[in-house]
């Protein structure tokens, strides 16, 4: 064993591991106390080459989702299967609809048994429904695989959210949720230029340009299944599950590996270690108090935020191809051009104002990027009302809000994430998601409805404002109530659950 790898209590050698016990009883699980120091070594680590793993392995998932659901967006689709303005809004309400089927189910399933044993899984059946889109014979089918390809990202939103936010030291989590859930937009800007030449009619035929770029995201989601398979188990999620040994050891290995790589360990204070007792099983019931009796502030602020952001984003971005052929005559191959400067808003928002979430803090920069996006949308619905914009324009007005918007609809994942114990981190997550996309699910219809044939901008014009007011709401209630999580580590946000049965056992044995 080399000296770097001694559990030396030297500075830059990584530190001694703490004790732990599994407590495995012969008759089922029955676990004992653990101290460990987990949490507080992985935050104190400086950023190495595994966080960029963890990064690109994770995060580039909502790349692929973002080209397909440009893909559909951009609706080259609905003269083969025959589908109306309505029934197009229908199919993305069918995806929204799958996330949230999704979410719930895997939602669970990723605080019960585990972050990896998700990864491959909810990816697996995003893909499959992905690729049997691009088979479609029918309107019917259409909608069934958009719902598979919908359950499989939903379940990505909540494994993946909660491995990143346990993975990734204190001091850049924030910037780094807020980039990786951005980064959706780097997929849009990706489909929005295939589209271009997918369904150019010059250049492919356009019965099978559409169908093409269906395939694009399982090609490169096999890559992305392979990379998943070098990231580790959560040692956060294993340290209160009765797998303490085996978090010991995969914090070893990363310190490790970050050691190696020529950066210097801090030791970690005695202090800052945790005491946890594992639990196998949560009861539900048990996970309704943590939301309604031990945190209802933070409940409510996860539900107005993740509702207020998914009501804007699904009603603009889904008529968004819509509006520019009715009001202004893009032509539908054309629409895509116009797309890709509105998702590069998008995507420079969360990366050039996120590091802000860290230092400014969580609550002045929500409340501040949702209440600029909510004033320069209700000003382009002016505009948009008095007919002084071209498609230009409009876009430029959508480039600008949805650059504050994108931030705030970010650190709403993040908000979620980060504010409630590690034990219902992922239930938190598909929970909140879940009831999101269900008010954004109805969007995409009512902004349809408003759209009509394009005969009259008046139903829009309000369907605007309200959609400003929603996010404004959004902003206040995250002033209010928002927590002050920046540079704090998860533990400190919110105590895991096993922390606090370890604490009353400490009473009793006192007592």
């Amino acid at each position: 064993m080399s000296d770097a790898a001694q559990p030396a209590g030297a500075a830059g050698s990584p530190p001694p591991a703490a004790s732990s016990s599994r407590g495995r009883g012969g008759g089922g699980p029955s676990f004992s106390a653990v101290r460990s120091l987990i949490p507080a070594r992985m935050d104190r680590l400086p950023w190495a080459r595994f966080h960029t793993l963890v990064i690109v392995g994770l995060g580039t998932a909502w790349i692929l989702d973002g080209i397909e659901v440009q893909i559909v967006a951009a609706n080259g689709f609905a003269a083969d299967l025959g589908m109306s303005n309505q029934q197009i809004t229908a199919s993305a309400t069918s995806y929204l609809f799958g996330q949230v089927i999704g979410s719930l189910v895997f939602g669970r399933l990723t605080d019960r048994i585990g972050r990896k044993k998700l990864f491959a899984l909810t990816l697996a059946v995003y893909l499959l429904g992905s690729a049997l889109a691009g088979l479609s014979f029918s309107m019917w089918f259409f909608y069934l695989c958009r719902f598979i390809a919908g359950a499989g990202i939903g379940g990505e939103y909540s494994a993946i959210n909660s491995a990143i936010d346990e993975l990734i030291p204190a001091k850049y989590r924030g910037r780094v949720d807020l980039a990786v859930n951005g980064t959706y937009w780097a997929g849009v800007a990706l489909g929005a230029t295939a589209t271009i030449f997918l369904l150019d009619p010059g250049i492919i035929n356009e019965h099978w340009g559409w169908r093409i770029g269906f395939f694009i995201g399982p090609v490169l989601g096999i890559i992305l299944i392979l990379m998943r398979r070098a990231i580790p188990e959560s040692p956060r999620w294993m340290l209160t599950h009765g797998r303490g040994d085996q978090a010991e050891d995969i914090v070893a290995g990363i310190e490790q590996r970050v050691h190696d790589s020529g950066h210097e360990l801090t030791e970690v204070d005695e202090s800052k270690s945790i005491t946890v007792k594992p639990e196998e099983r949560l009861p539900f019931r048990e996970v309704a108090h943590v939301f309604f009796k031990v945190y209802p502030g933070r409940t409510v602020l996860g539900v107005t935020l993740m509702v207020t952001q998914s009501f804007l984003y699904n009603a603009i971005f889904f008529t968004y191809a819509i509006v520019l052929e009715q009001f202004y005559g893009v032509a539908k191959d054309a629409a895509g051009l116009y797309m890709i400067p509105f998702a590069i808003g998008n995507l420079l928002g969360p990366l050039l104002l996120g590091p802000l979430f860290d230092t400014v803090g969580r609550r002045k920069m929500i409340f501040g990027t949702y209440a600029l996006a909510a004033v320069i949308l209700s000003a382009s619905a002016i505009c948009f009302s008095m007919d002084l914009l071209t498609a230009t324009t409009h876009t430029v007005f959508w480039c600008i809000a949805f650059f504050f918007a994108s931030a705030g609809a970010s650190s709403a994942y993040l908000t979620v994430s980060e504010v409630f114990p590690l034990e219902v981190r992922g239930q938190a997550i598909s929970y909140f998601f879940s009831i999101a996309q269900i008010a954004g699910a109805i969007a995409p219809l009512i902004y349809g409805a408003l759209i009509g044939e394009g005969e009259s901008r008046g139903p829009l014009v309000i369907g605007y404002i309200g959609g400003s007011l929603i996010m404004l709401i959004g902003g206040i209630v995250a002033l209010v109530l928002g927590v002050d999580a920046e540079r704090k580590g998860l533990e400190d946000v919110a105590d895991p659950l096993s922390k606090r049965n370890a604490e009353q056992d400490e009473q009793q044995e006192a007592i």
